[in-house]
């Protein structure tokens, strides 16, 4: 079967088995190996990718589904070899140890931050409770978003755009060593 979608803003084409998983896909016909899979029945959420803009789990979605669409990986969030906000805040904040659940989770925060530029503690842990982190413990994950508000938040007034609204303590830096 003929697939043709947009990946991270490029047409891209295939010939697939009309079986393959969009994780596969991804990894296997495009060599897009940043999306990581994990357990094929949507559980760990290491397969988070935008589908159309809006995070699905890879391992749920036939690639030939995805025909026709716009696909966006985690290779897609650094920009002109600038790390995206949450990218960065991963960094700062250690938000991984081994990284195999990273790139489901970046996709998701980065997500949820699209949405919601200045989340409560409480909604970040609800957006990536599809996630499964079996090294952190979820509290450099859930600072290391909070990182990424801040600094978006902190952008955005710099660049006259005024306060972010609903950004009150977004705009507090969170450090490394701050409890979450």
């Amino acid at each position: 079967m003929h697939v043709a979608m947009r990946v991270n803003g490029e047409e891209l084409e295939a010939d697939v088995e009309p079986r393959i998983l969009l994780v596969h896909f991804l990894r296997d016909v495009l060599g897009l190996t940043g999306t990581h899979w994990g357990c094929d029945t949507s559980n760990c959420g290491t397969c988070v990718v935008w589908l159309d803009g809006e995070p699905v789990k890879s391992c749920t979605v036939l690639a030939a589904m995805a025909g026709g669409h716009e696909v966006r990986t985690v290779e897609g969030l650094e920009q002109d070899g600038e790390l995206d906000p949450v990218q960065q805040g991963f960094m700062e904040c250690h938000g991984l140890q081994c990284g195999f659940c990273t790139p489901g989770m970046l996709m998701t925060a980065r997500a949820l931050l699209d949405r919601n530029p200045s989340p409560t503690e409480g909604e970040i842990r609800d957006a990536i409770s599809g996630q499964i982190c079996r090294c952190t413990g979820y509290a450099t994950i859930v600072r290391s978003i909070r990182w990424a508000a801040a600094f978006e938040a902190r952008q955005a007034a710099e660049a006259g755009s005024g306060p972010v609204e609903g950004a009150e303590g977004a705009g507090e830096p969170v450090t490394a060593g701050a409890p979450s």
